[in-house]
């Protein structure tokens, strides 16, 4: 039901979203007669800030056209590797000129991207800092309330087998990156792999600000999940998907809940956010406008997640921290199969963490260093990122002077032989 008036809603404010935008260029345009009005500047901002908090945000474009290899501007061009119902693997082609043909050579990087509310752009800014080295793949996952019944649940034991499915395409020169909440299926996925004696696996593994073991520096995200029954999370978070949708009937988190959840952890902060946006617009600081607009593009752009796999998510991982206690068992190939970290051996190991990351706190993806002690101590590196949150530490400007350069040292240190020999 809830759903439903939310949709209700979203047909109410849709017209007035569309008139205020239209009363704003009214005002603001130039060429405009009321643009000569008195107060115009602020009447055309004030009807730019109820169109922005009343409109709704479609997922943003990836937008990454070119990148720089060596000096020259290199065309890249986006598309799907692997079509799954609830995931696209998509492939960011650099169109190499023939002066650069060597580095068509270059180690192919897999971006694990979270499945947590937002889509996969918001991890632009990671892809952009790691084109001009590697060949870059990511996880697009898709809205659930655009995925027909007919393809059945999503599970976190679905991730898992998505995970090992993408690495075992992209092997043998891989190299995988997790960005918060998928290091635990990426983390066990290489596990079951180790486990097999899989020869696709990937060389190294880079887990940045996941809850690996969310008894460590526990944040209000952790305390949320453990201090709600689980019985609490499905009664009152999942709901199904309208008529309207392809997905209709579905049970999913609703992205509407998930987005009303982000705002509430600062809530101050957004409404200081938008009063600096009017200010902007009312004194013609452009530049610090249109920055506003490219963040709340992304952060206003959610999606439904499958409720089959948030509710295993909040179980697993923070009710239960199964990953962490060697208790977490997998379906996979039609069999269960226990997940057991200490069974990698061959894979080189960076976890990455900010100093305040107040969604996976300090020591939560470190402790992959105790959990995987197969792997040999020189095979692993941690990296603690002073004055950094949990966005900072894939995007903005630590991401690219910091922490992108050791990510690519780390890939380029720990290729394996055989590797190089192709390069060669």
């Amino acid at each position: 039901m809830l759903y439903h008036l939310r949709e209700a809603q979203r047909a109410v404010l849709q017209p007035l979203a569309s008139w205020a935008d239209s009363m704003g260029h009214l005002y603001g345009d130039p060429y405009s007669p009321l643009a000569l009005t008195p107060f115009a500047n602020r009447i055309s901002a004030g009807f730019e800030l109820l169109h922005r908090l009343g409109k709704d945000y479609e997922k943003p474009e990836f937008g990454l056209s070119t990148t720089y290899i060596e000096g020259l501007e290199v065309p890249v061009a986006e598309r799907v590797e692997i079509g799954l119902p609830f995931c696209r693997l998509l492939k960011f082609e650099r169109l190499l000129p023939k002066s650069l043909a060597h580095r068509a050579s270059d180690p192919v990087v897999l971006v694990f991207a979270p499945l947590s509310g937002h889509h996969a752009t918001l991890l632009r800014d990671t892809v952009r800092a790691l084109l001009p080295d590697h060949n870059v793949y990511i996880t697009d996952w898709i809205d659930a309330r655009m995925v027909s019944t007919w393809h059945g649940p999503f599970t976190l034991d679905d991730y898992v087998g998505y995970s090992i499915r993408f690495m075992r395409h992209l092997a043998p020169d891989l190299h995988v990156l997790a960005v918060c909440q998928p290091t635990v299926p990426v983390m066990a996925a290489v596990s079951l792999m180790a486990a097999m004696k899989d020869p696709h696996m990937p060389s190294t593994m880079t887990l940045m600000g996941g809850p690996l073991d969310t008894s460590n520096s526990p944040t209000r995200v952790n305390d949320l999940a453990t201090t709600r029954s689980y019985d609490w999370f499905e009664r009152v978070l999942i709901h199904r998907v309208p008529s309207r949708y392809p997905g209709s009937g579905r049970r999913v988190y609703p992205g509407f809940l998930q987005r009303a959840g982000f705002v509430s952890m600062n809530p101050d902060r957004h409404m200081i956010s938008h009063w600096d946006f009017y200010l902007d617009l009312v004194r013609g600081d452009l530049e610090d406008a249109e920055a506003h607009r490219r963040f709340y593009d992304e952060y206003n752009a959610v999606l439904d997640m499958p409720a089959e796999y948030y509710l295993d998510t909040i179980r697993t991982v923070f009710q239960e921290r199964a990953l962490a206690n060697g208790s977490w068992d997998v379906e996979f190939e039609g069999r269960l199969r226990r997940v057991e970290p200490d069974k990698i051996r061959d894979v080189a190991l960076f976890t990455i963490e900010g100093e305040l990351d107040d969604i996976s706190g300090p020591g939560q993806t470190e402790a992959a260093h105790s959990m995987c002690s197969g792997i040999p101590a020189a095979s692993k590196s941690h990296m603690m990122v002073e004055g950094a949150g949990h966005y900072g530490i894939f995007s903005g400007r630590r991401w690219r002077q910091t922490i992108c350069p050791e990510v690519r040292a780390f890939i380029a240190a720990n290729r394996r032989e055989s590797q190089l020999r192709l390069v060669s």
